[in-house]
C-alpha cells in the first residue's frame, strides 16, 4: 500500500464541477493512466481518494490537495508522467509526493484556505483598506445564511483569519482572504466580500493556498 499526495489546479473549464464529480473525474483519469488505485474493504468498496476541502461551485483554484492510496508502489515521477497524459482541460498537475501512511487524514489536517477575490468596487483604495481594518477589529459579525432547511444564524468573525487589499485598479479591487477551513467551520469568500460592503457578487474567486496543521 502506498499513499501519494497530489497538488493540482482547477481552472475555468471545470469550476462548476461538484466535489463528488471531481473525485469521479480523478478516478477516470487514473483508470485511463493505469494507476493501481486501492479500494476500501467491505460490501461496497470505493476508491481510496480524498480531497482536502470541497471547493465551492464557480471557484477556481491553484492549490487543491488530494491523497490517493495505491495497491502497489508507483514512483511520483512515473505517476505524474502517466496522469499528465490523461488530464482534461482545466486540471493541471502541480506536484506529487509520497506521504507516510501514519500521517493523519488530509481533511483532519486542513486549517485555513487562502483566496484572491476580485470585486467591483464603488470605494476608493483607502476606503477599502479602512473597511478591511474595521472588519478585522470587530469582535463579532452577526450573519444569516439561507439554506433549504431554513435560516442559519451565526458569527462570521471566527471564520476570518486575515484580510488584505492585494491590488486596486479602479473600478476593481482584489481582496486577499485567509479563512478558516476545518471541521468546525469554513469561511465563504462571497460572504466576507458582502460583509466588507461589496453588494455585488465577486467577479472571480480563486483559491491560492491550503494551510495544513504542522504534524
Amino acid at each position: 500500500m502506498q499513499r501519494l499526495r497530489v497538488k493540482f489546479s482547477r481552472g475555468e473549464e471545470i469550476k462548476f464541477i461538484s466535489h463528488l464529480d471531481m473525485i469521479r473525474l480523478w478516478q477516470r483519469i487514473m483508470s485511463r493512466a493505469n494507476i493501481p488505485i486501492a479500494y476500501s474493504e467491505g460490501f461496497n468498496p470505493h476508491p481510496r481518494i480524498s480531497l482536502a476541502a470541497a471547493l465551492a461551485l464557480g471557484v477556481t483554484s491553484q492549490a487543491e490537495l488530494m491523497d490517493i492510496y495505491l495497491s502497489r508502489w508507483v514512483s511520483p515521477h512515473s505517476f505524474s508522467q502517466a496522469v499528465t497524459r490523461q488530464l482534461v482541460p482545466g486540471i493541471g498537475l502541480l506536484g506529487t509526493n509520497v506521504i507516510p501512511d501514519t500521517y493523519p487524514s488530509l481533511q483532519s489536517q486542513t486549517r485555513f484556505a487562502e483566496y484572491i477575490v476580485r470585486v467591483n468596487s464603488p470605494f476608493a483604495a483607502a476606503d477599502v483598506e479602512a473597511k478591511i481594518k474595521n472588519l478585522l477589529a470587530a469582535e463579532e459579525i452577526p450573519w444569516q445564511h439561507q439554506r433549504d432547511t431554513g435560516t442559519r444564524n451565526y458569527d462570521l468573525r471566527p471564520l476570518i483569519d486575515d484580510l488584505w487589499l492585494a491590488e486596486y485598479r479602479a473600478p476593481e479591487a482584489i481582496i486577499g482572504m485567509r479563512l478558516r477551513c476545518d471541521n468546525l467551520g469554513s469561511g465563504r469568500p462571497e460572504q466576507v466580500s458582502r460583509a466588507l460592503g461589496f453588494e455585488e457578487s465577486p467577479l472571480a474567486i480563486d483559491r491560492t493556498r491550503l494551510i495544513l496543521a504542522v504534524k
